[in-house]
């Protein structure tokens, strides 16, 4: 019996009911998910993603200063004494580092998907990377590939970034398709060769041209260039409080 692969379009739709014995696989391409791979592949020792800055301070108060780099954005702008999270210039700030990520949506829709039995992070920069560990022979699970969207409503790069994983994944296997990973999946095929305009028309897009990241986009837009494969585990801090990571 064939694996399906099924595409949600916001980290709203996802309810835990839903995700027991599943695989998940998030996406925030602009900026979140390639911030996470870009951070791992250049020498992050682990990424704890948090909801909000309130909780990234909290958690970065069970290390120690020097064991930790804080970044993280809301609504597009840099929180105030945290590094920005840009995939480009992240290396100098993490080399052996855990890294305390909050973002507006990806790592909330990492939280939102906790309860599934599998939970990547993906992104253009290191997809095909995600969809060889999705493709092992031990993992036969439902494949529910999610779209962080942004505050509520879906985003044109994510679907994008669903596409071209599921071209990842049929590369591999044969998978059942459902209405929304086909439709994905044409959207990907259309504008294969062009993923710069796709990110760069986006509302999210847009809004990073305005604060003048137009580079980043074109620095994530790249395909296939980590071989990193971000996956949710289960952690306890010094306090004995139990967080999930990436690693």
């Amino acid at each position: 019996m064939k694996r399906k692969v099924h595409v949600i379009l916001k980290k709203e739709e996802l309810l835990a009911k839903k995700l027991e014995g599943k695989t998940v696989v998030i996406f925030d391409v602009l900026l979140a998910t390639s911030t996470i791979a870009a951070a791992l592949q250049q020498g992050a020792t682990e990424v704890i993603p948090v909801r909000n800055e309130e909780e990234a301070r909290n958690k970065a108060k069970t290390y120690k200063p020097d064991e930790i780099a804080l970044v993280g954005e809301y609504r597009g702008k840099t929180i105030e004494g945290f590094f920005d999270p840009s995939p480009s210039t992240i290396k100098q700030h993490v080399q052996h580092k855990t890294v305390i990520l909050s973002t507006t949506n990806g790592t909330v829709a990492i939280h939102n998907a906790e309860k599934a039995k599998h939970v990547y992070a993906a992104s253009l920069l290191n997809g095909e990377a995600v969809a060889s560990a999705v493709c092992q022979p031990s993992q036969d699970e439902t494949v529910l590939l999610v779209c962080s969207g942004s505050s509520d409503r879906f985003c044109l790069e994510d679907l994008y970034g669903t596409g071209y994983f599921i071209s990842c994944l049929l590369q591999l296997k044969t998978f059942y398709l459902t209405d929304a990973a086909k439709a994905a999946l044409l959207l990907y095929e259309a504008y294969e060769h062009s993923p710069v305009e796709i990110l760069k028309h986006s509302a999210v897009g847009e809004m990073l041209t305005q604060y003048g990241f137009l580079d980043e986009i074109g620095f994530v837009s790249r395909k296939n260039v980590y071989s990193v494969v971000p996956k949710v585990v289960k952690k306890k801090l010094v306090n004995g409080e139990e967080t999930i990571c990436l690693k």
